[in-house]
Parts: C-alpha cells; sequence; structure tokens
C-alpha cells in the first residue's frame, strides 16, 4: 500500500521586490503614528474637559462654601433672637409666677 501525497497549494500572494517590504513597513509605520496622532488628540480633548470639569466643580464648591458661611450667619442670628425670646419668656414665667403668689396671699 502507498501513500499518496497531497501537494500544499501554492501561494497566491503576488511576489514582492526588496523595495516592495519596506515600503508596506513604511505603510504600516503611517497607519500607526496616523492612530498614535488620533489617540493623543483624542487624550488632549478628555483632559481639557476634565480641566473644565474641575475649574466647574471649583467654582460650585466656592459657591457652597459662601452659601454654608450665610446659613451660619443666619443660624447665629436666629440663635440671637430665639435666646431673647427665652429670656423674655423665662421674664414672664417669673412675673406669673409672683403674680399667682400675690394673689392668692
Amino acid at each position: 500500500m502507498s501513500a499518496d501525497i497531497i501537494p500544499f497549494p501554492a501561494s497566491t500572494l503576488p511576489t514582492r521586490t526588496a523595495a516592495a517590504p519596506d515600503q508596506a513597513g513604511q505603510e504600516r509605520l503611517q497607519r500607526a503614528l496616523a492612530s498614535l496622532d488620533a489617540a493623543v488628540a483624542s487624550q488632549r480633548a478628555a483632559v481639557a474637559e476634565w480641566r473644565r470639569s474641575l475649574a466647574q466643580l471649583g467654582q460650585t464648591m466656592s459657591g457652597l462654601g459662601d452659601s454654608l458661611h450665610r446659613y451660619r450667619g443666619s443660624l447665629a442670628h436666629l440663635e440671637g433672637q430665639v435666646g431673647a425670646l427665652n429670656r423674655e419668656a423665662v421674664a414672664l414665667e417669673a412675673w406669673a409666677d409672683r403674680t399667682m403668689a400675690t394673689a392668692k396671699g
């Protein structure tokens, strides 16, 4: 019994000259550099947007700080008013107690 040897298909790629591989490499390099330039440009745009967002966050935080400062001032003013009302209520309570004590006695 003998084995049949099946030949490997012949390459259908065009044969390249010595200059063709160098030119193909240059084309690949150009495509790679173009892709890299596009990626760097995209990254540059993303960093610029990130910086704008940070600036906006800084402004928002500054506004929040100003708002909290005003709120604290309002609370301090309210504390003073409530304290005054409390003192007046205590004084009225003491007056009422004295009045009730003199009315009984």
